[in-house]
């Protein structure tokens, strides 16, 4: 699997785990409903690890540098990290705004 496969995979899952989120809102208090944000926060780096092992990914390992004399190497997570950032903002964004508006 590819980084942008995986991102997209990443994206499915964690828009289903909005959505729980979401209908979790509307049966606790104001307070509860912020939390939902940590919990959502736990979701994505659960579903990182998860993905992961499913596909056989090793996060510690150094990803394959396109220029061999880059002299930073950068793990599979943080790759990853840097690919699924602007998803898990844009749904968390999303998720606080619906959460909020309850």
């Amino acid at each position: 699997m590819n980084i942008e496969e995986f991102r997209a995979e990443l994206e499915t899952r964690l828009l289903i785990e909005k959505q729980y989120l979401t209908q979790e809102a509307s049966s606790v208090n104001a307070e509860e409903r912020l939390e939902l944000l940590g919990k959502f926060n736990e979701k994505y780096k659960e579903l990182i690890k998860r993905l992961a092992i499913e596909n056989g990914i090793d996060l510690n390992e150094s990803y394959p540098s396109e220029n061999t004399s880059d002299s930073e190497n950068l793990t599979y997570e943080q790759i990853i990290l840097g690919k699924t950032m602007s998803v898990y903002d844009r749904l968390s964004d999303e998720l606080y705004e619906e959460i909020t508006n309850i």
